[in-house]
This record gives structure tokens, sequence and C-alpha cells, in this order.
């Protein structure tokens, strides 16, 4: 298994350009395989339950420089837990979290990285922004201190053609342009966590500068074993 995970990540470590960060999604995966690809040089990881997550970072406490994104829907009463648990944030999906998030900050020693959440294509199953909505809350935004707004964060509907994926994310790219345009801020959101195990190349292509990668890495999925 060791042997394995490290033979892909030193192959996508010499695919990816050199502004491209790797995240290696480790939902359902084993301490042992995070400590693999942690020995294989891969500092980040991400996952997407708080319940899950912890137990599994309690036992990596002792790998003092790994960075712990979460990726997955956050309700407002995980907020604190998972500002204190995680330097990143991918999904700031709403006004409510991102105000809670942002008071809890206030209150605490932590300042996490923030990404917001955006539906750059219509999805009944996923959370996030669409675009519209997305602007007209940036004033909201703006006044958010205790935070860092670090970039937007897209997970695409299934199904769609090549074609179809490039142009979405590269619609995200778009987006950020405009942001930046209305904040008269060049460099707002540096960040666009975009592209998964089966787009990631599109993702890059489009500007991605994180990607975020489960299988590529680990291999198929385990079943989830509960938790």
């Amino acid at each position: 298994m060791t042997s394995a995970i490290v033979t892909k990540i030193v192959s996508l470590r010499a695919e990816l350009p050199p502004q491209v960060r790797l995240i290696a999604v480790t939902k359902t995966r084993s301490v042992a395989e995070v400590r693999a690809a942690y020995a294989a040089g891969l500092r980040d990881f991400a996952e997407s339950r708080i319940q899950e997550a912890l137990p599994k970072q309690a036992a990596l406490v002792d790998l003092a420089d790994i960075c712990w994104h979460f990726i997955g829907h956050l309700q407002s009463n995980k907020a604190k837990k998972a500002i204190a648990q995680f330097h990143w944030l991918h999904t700031g999906d709403r006004l409510e979290l991102l105000e809670r998030l942002n008071r809890l900050a206030g209150e605490s020693t932590h300042r996490p990285q923030v990404c917001l959440q955006v539906k750059v294509r219509p999805d009944p199953d996923k959370y996030g922004w669409s675009p519209a909505e997305l602007m007209t809350a940036l004033p909201a935004l703006t006044t958010y201190t205790q935070i860092d707004l670090a970039g937007l964060m897209t997970i695409l509907p299934l199904g769609l053609s090549a074609a179809e994926t490039l142009a979405a994310f590269q619609d995200l790219h778009q987006l950020r342009a405009t942001l930046r345009q209305e904040l008269a801020q060049p460099d707002a959101l540096p960040e666009l966590s975009m592209g998964m195990s089966g787009d990631y190349p599109l993702a890059i292509q489009a500007g991605a500068t994180m990607v975020r990668l489960g299988q590529a890495i680990f291999g198929p999925r385990s079943p989830r074993t509960g938790g």
C-alpha cells in the first residue's frame, strides 16, 4: 500500500505545475494511508466530516506541520469545532455561516482561510452560491474581518462532458476576475480550489491553484464503516 501511494504522489507532483497545491482527500482513508502520503512529502489533507476527522487528527498529532482542509458541507453548529481543527475551510456557502465563522474566529486565536463555494452550474445536489448570489452578497462579505476570504471553490455536477467541464472551471476563473474588479483589489481571492480525481487536468488548464484528489492518490475508496 505504502509504495503504491508514494509512486502515485511522485507521479502527480511531477505532473502538476509548481503553483498548484496538491490536497489529499483522506475521507474513509486510514491513518496508515495518511502517514504514507505524508512520508511521500504531502502536507495538505482534506476531510469532509468533522466526526470522522477528529480521531484521525488526534492519531496524527505528531505530524506538526500537517495542514488540514475541510471540504464538506459545514453545519453552523459545528463551525467552532471546524475553526479549531482545520486551517482551511473550503465550503463557505452562505452568509449565515460566514457571519458565524467571523464571530467565532474573533473569539479565538485561530484565523481560518475560507474559500467561497460557488455553483457555477445549477445542481440541486450541491451547496453553494450562484454567481449572481455571490455578487449580491459581496458587500456583506467584505465586513467579515476575522477570517481570510482566500478564494473560490467549486464542485461540478456529475455527467458533464470534458468541454462542459472545462467551460465551467473557466467560468469560476472569470467570476474571480469580476469579483476582483468589483472589489478594486487585483489580488483578492487568490485561490481557486477546483478539480478532483476525474477532472483535475481540466481544472489546472482553467487556472486551478488547488486540486483535491482522493482516488488518484489512494486508489478506489473503501466502503464507509460508520462514524
